[in-house]
């Protein structure tokens, strides 16, 4: 799941003197920076894959490209567009329609000559495309205006609140194996709470759903699902409500590797003993 520490830029760059620019201006404002220069570093492609469809990347760099952005959650992604080694064209537009990544705010900067490749960078769902001169001027001010904040101390406020009784509710029949009703019950919770505590709802929901598809041998809508659920848990305490955040981050990482090493024709071989209990604290022992 989403890493603990100062919040990350993913930077699809490759100029070296340039890398060493952004990490240093975006170590004084507070931000980590990891760097992707080529597709290679993520694995050579699947021969195969499938074709790529709009949608949650799940097959060779690009599937593990929205694996690693999915579990590191980053503020903010930089697209260097005169960095030929990144297909930066095919990956925006696919993170962007994505329900896994679609928030996650997409910077570019190119040359302030080369308007095809702004309009094309635009046209894929980049939140904002800048000249390189501007991106060097203006870059703190840049960061500031569009990496994704969240308010830990509403959060943490929020998660002191009782669990709705439809939530428990809902957590209990997903322990119990009953998926499709706990989606209904965590629904009408997680609709009727207009705070940031919604997401526990709308996390817990989204694991039934990947299980309900587990058990329907639908191995792509679960894949989907588990990669989903990342952005919901990612911004929670590891205790909310009385749910034990921490062991559910755990349980999705554990589930969600078990998948990928079955393979789509290897659900019957799923060990149900990963989709553990949703641990709440009147169940604690």
């Amino acid at each position: 799941m989403s890493e603990k520490g100062p919040p990350l830029i993913v930077g699809f760059v490759a100029d070296l003197m340039f890398t060493v620019r952004i990490e240093s201006v975006a170590a004084r404002l507070g931000y980590r920076v990891r760097w992707i220069a080529d597709p290679m570093q993520l694995g050579p492609p699947e021969p195969d894959a499938p074709a790529h469809r709009p949608g949650e990347f799940l097959h060779g760099p690009d599937g593990r490209l929205m694996e690693r952005l999915t579990r590191w959650q980053p503020a903010l992604l930089l697209f260097d567009l005169t960095n030929d080694a990144i297909p930066w064209g095919r990956w925006i537009a696919g993170l962007k329609s994505s329900p896994a990544t679609r928030r996650l705010p997409v910077l570019c900067f190119g040359s302030h000559v080369d308007v095809a490749a702004s309009r094309a960078a635009r046209d894929a769902g980049a939140d904002a495309v800048v000249a390189r001169s501007r991106f060097v001027a203006a870059l703190p001010d840049l960061i500031a205006q569009h990496a994704r904040a969240h308010d830990d101390e509403a959060m943490r406020r929020a998660c002191e609140a009782p669990l709705d009784p439809r939530a428990l509710a809902g957590i209990r029949l997903a322990n119990a194996g009953e998926y499709y009703e706990a989606h209904e019950e965590l629904e009408h919770a997680w609709m009727d709470d207009a705070g940031p505590g919604r997401d526990l709802y709308r996390a817990i929901l989204q694991i039934a759903v990947a299980y309900l598809q587990i058990q329907r041998h639908n191995y792509n809508g679960a894949v989907k699902m588990l990669l989903r659920v990342r952005q919901w848990l990612a911004p929670l305490p590891d205790r909310c409500r009385g749910v034990d955040v921490a062991r559910l981050r755990q349980d999705v990482d554990a589930v969600h590797e078990a998948l990928l090493a079955l393979g789509r024709d290897g659900l019957d071989d799923f060990d149900w003993s990963l989709a553990r209990p949703v641990l709440v604290e009147e169940d604690a022992t």
